[in-house]
């Protein structure tokens, strides 16, 4: 295996220039993006990236769930490829950079490659993973989740947004389900670049950061029964007020979470009253939570408690409360070797860098159940994200997509001339 300089970089005007192009796919007048999974705007998205994968001499693929694999072929072709990427689509009120990135970078180390005419010993495959953020459509990270065998094809096909389209008709409406087997194309492992989403890096004025570990996630739906009645003739002791009840637990939620300082995050983000009136004690209230840590013992518990907690209020307001757990995601371990390559790679740069533990769920926790995968994170202003402010510099971002060449040609191999 050839040897390969150090001081290789990505193009940071080509790759500025892409972020900013796609992100007038769904631009909100904010400035933000919203680009929901499956829907027009993901679809122009979709065609974009593709066209300039073939562009870069790219082999593209697409599995049956509209995941899109664009492979660039390797001296040894019985070497699986190396994957690269992340995700196109938005949260409702999205910015330009979470998932972008990511995907963004990785065609920018396909671009450096065949600009510097270097050829790979393996194969590299960049990924753009169909729905990730979750936000039409549950249980998030799906592509990936499906890819590395969680769920089955079929399950996830059959799954419904908020207004009961299918993801099979959202794939059909935007001519995005593939002819391949979902899991058909094998990888050798996988590297994912993304805005840290939070305020570590920027705090410590730290350029990389190098995640070892993601946190674990439970994610409820919840519902509260109590008994509607007039607010002006019933007594305040003879209420079963379900709306009370679900404040109760929001509060209770959050002083168990904060229990554990930092090792553990607990939130209710969602509720909506069944018929809701001004002068009518709320009797039907369903709702969503979500609890995380990096400690699978924290996460058994933060769920024990609340639940434990939920039964309590209930028995105290004469409410039932109903929570069913509807994803789990343990906490996950890099591969300690991706790991140490990423460091090495932003070490021989000299980027300033950390260990960092992703509070926040990728695609790369799924690929790490089933091939050696590992994260860089870059800085965002003030931890933002998930929002249209959601703001990250051409420095990082630059950075980010250096290292990932880096780690990439260390795990790849530079074939001999």
């Amino acid at each position: 295996m050839a040897e390969y300089q150090t001081n290789l970089q990505i193009d940071s005007e080509r790759l500025w220039a892409s972020i900013h192009e796609t992100a007038k796919f769904g631009a909100t007048p904010k400035g933000g993006v919203k680009r929901l999974t499956l829907g027009t705007e993901d679809k122009h998205v979709r065609d974009w990236f593709c066209t300039a994968c073939r562009a870069a001499g790219c082999e593209v693929h697409i599995d049956a769930l509209g995941s899109i694999f664009a492979v660039r072929p390797g001296r040894d072709r019985s070497k699986l490829p190396i994957g690269i990427g992340s995700h196109l689509d938005t949260q409702p009120t999205g910015g330009k950079y979470d998932g972008v990135l990511g995907t963004l970078a990785a065609l920018e180390v396909i671009h450096t490659l065949n600009r510097l005419d270097i050829e790979t010993e393996a194969p590299i495959c960049l990924v753009n993973w169909t729905n990730e953020e979750g936000s039409r459509f549950a249980p998030a990270v799906m592509g990936s989740a499906a890819y590395a065998g969680l769920y089955s094809t079929q399950d996830i096909l059959a799954r419904q947004d908020i207004d009961g389209v299918t993801v099979g008709d959202a794939l059909d409406a935007i001519r995005y389900r593939g002819s391949e087997p979902v899991g058909a194309l094998k990888l050798g492992a996988f590297v994912e670049v993304h805005i840290e989403q939070g305020p570590l890096l920027e705090a410590e004025s730290k350029t990389i950061g190098v995640v070892d570990r993601g946190q674990g996630v439970i994610w409820y739906d919840g519902s509260i029964v109590g008994a509607s009645a007039h607010t002006g003739t019933t007594p305040m002791n003879h209420r079963r007020d379900a709306l009370a009840a679900l404040s109760e637990l929001v509060l209770s939620v959050e002083r168990i979470a904060l229990e554990y300082g930092p090792r553990a995050v607990g939130t209710i983000g969602e509720c909506r009253i069944a018929e809701p009136s001004r002068n009518v004690i709320a009797g039907d209230v369903r709702f969503t939570m979500e609890c995380r840590s990096a400690e699978i013992e924290v996460l058994d518990e933060l769920d024990r408690r609340i639940r434990k907690s939920a039964a309590d209020i209930a028995g105290r307001r004469r409410v039932g409360i109903q929570l069913e757990a509807i994803w789990r995601k343990d906490p996950t371990p890099f591969d300690p070797r991706i790991v140490d390559t990423i460091e090495a790679a932003a070490a021989r740069l000299g980027y300033s860098r950390r260990r960092i533990t992703s509070g926040a769920v990728h695609d790369a926790f799924n690929l790490a159940l089933v091939m050696p995968a590992g994260m860089i994170f870059v800085p965002c202003k003030d931890g933002i994200s998930h929002n249209e402010l959601e703001e990250a510099s051409q420095v990082h971002c630059t950075a980010g997509a250096n290292v990932l060449l880096h780690t990439v040609l260390s795990l790849a191999g530079v074939a001999s001339r």
